[in-house]
């Protein structure tokens, strides 16, 4: 383990990393090298665009909400998802029929509006199965949630000697909190399981990489934790949203997630917690949920999480699992190529996003002349795993289960004539 000069006993900051695969894919592809300007939708593509036979997507998604009605494409979607007009109404309807504080009066306003944040609140709780609705606490988003547990139970209950383990994948907001508190960090390329000790207290995880798109073995990594009496903080920020999550199966300790990525607002998420740690834990900035709460916000929230349940997260999860490989095998034939992450398959779960670099090509320069396919570029804050990888940035597109095949290929045209712009200089 490597040591910082003058924090010799301070809490340990592990950084263990996963096997990732990478794959170049060969250049066999030829078109014009002519560069075009794309303003058409997904529905009217280019002459000469391998298409999917028509798909039709699972939710709704209205192209004229937005400034350019015709960029009916988001491939940006592990940053921020995009709301349904149901859900966008429950925010309205709050406003408008019961605007009120919660918790602070007895008169109908005021009941209403607490009756339906209480309810939200229990929404989420049966969404992830948590035990009690008591168990949820509304936070500002998860990176809010992951500060609540390290400055409470990370502060009131870490030794000097004791070790914290995260993987180098992990997103900066599972990262920095645990600097603060340990002081130090220790990068550690050896596997997870050799890591563990009785000096370990906490293990923070993510459930799906931001970044690889790769899944993490939850159950197992919690397993293994709790056999040496470690916590374990799931970050489910890109799982919660896709596919079913359990908490009581994984056995977390805690979990946190993101209301903008699960079709609701910003400014709000939620931590999980088991109730016998949520106890033991010292009030955080005044208490868990201080004052005047986000309650349209909330309630907001719960709208999203009765849109998703109405779909069906396993219903998405199966949808995405084919968009998924649909978008991973495209790609891969486009010339210069290398995709982060591991490669579908019938064992092998891969999220609906690919980072990837083309050859002699900056990510940013990519993303800036697609910028109407709304595709992300950059260090996707994980710097760390970037590092790890050997690169600066990346270029990314990910996908919901209001995205299509024809988006795909529509995406795949623009990236073709991207390459064959900048291969003509």
């Amino acid at each position: 383990m490597m040591a910082m000069e003058g924090v010799a006993t301070a809490v340990a900051v592990k950084l263990p990393s996963f096997k990732i695969i990478r794959r170049t894919t060969t250049l066999n592809w030829r078109s014009s090298r002519s560069f075009r300007s794309f303003s058409a939708s997904a529905s009217t593509l280019r002459e000469g665009v391998p298409s999917a036979s028509v798909s039709v997507s699972l939710g709704d998604f209205d192209p004229t909400r937005f400034l350019n009605p015709q960029s009916r494409m988001f491939f940006c979607i592990y940053v921020c998802s995009q709301k349904p007009m149901v859900v966008l109404k429950a925010l309205q309807n709050y406003y408008e029929g019961y605007n009120s504080n919660v918790h602070r009066g007895i008169h109908f306003l005021s009941a209403k509006a607490t009756e339906e944040y209480e309810l939200a609140r229990k929404k989420i709780a049966s969404f992830i199965n948590a035990s009690d609705s008591r168990e949820i606490v509304f936070t500002r988003n998860a990176t809010e949630a992951i500060n609540l547990v390290a400055y409470t139970r990370g502060l009131q209950n870490l030794k000097p000697e004791d070790e914290i383990i995260l993987t180098v994948s992990e997103h900066h907001s599972a990262i920095v909190p645990w600097q603060f508190v340990a002081q130090k960090t220790v990068p550690d390329i050896n596997m997870f399981k050799e890591m563990l000790s009785t000096k370990t207290k906490l293990v923070v995880v993510h459930h799906i990489s931001n970044v690889l798109a790769s899944v993490l073995p939850i159950e197992d990594i919690v397993l293994q934790s709790h056999n040496v009496e470690a916590k374990v903080l799931v970050d489910a920020c890109q799982s919660v949203p896709h596919m079913v999550v359990d908490v009581q199966n994984l056995d977390a300790d805690f979990l946190v997630a993101s209301s903008h990525k699960m079709c609701g607002p910003t400014g709000i998420g939620f931590l999980y917690g088991k109730s016998h740690l949520l106890s033991t834990m010292p009030p955080f900035l005044g208490k868990f949920e201080a004052r005047t709460p986000a309650t349209g916000e909330a309630i907001w929230l719960g709208a999203a999480i009765d849109y998703l349940s109405g779909i069906g997260m396993q219903k998405i999860h199966d949808y995405k699992v084919e968009l998924s490989r649909y978008l991973y095998e495209s790609l891969c034939i486009v010339p210069g190529v290398r995709i982060y992450g591991p490669a579908p398959s019938e064992n092998v779960y891969r999220a609906a996003l690919c980072s990837f670099n083309v050859e002699n090509i900056h990510p940013m320069d990519i993303a800036a002349l697609i910028n109407r396919l709304a595709i992300r570029s950059g260090h996707h804050c994980a710097q760390p795993l970037h590092s790890d990888l050997g690169i600066n940035a990346s270029a990314q597109a990910s996908l919901h289960f209001y995205n299509t095949k024809e988006d795909v290929d529509y995406f795949i045209h623009a990236l073709n004539d991207t390459i064959n712009f900048f291969n003509s200089f």
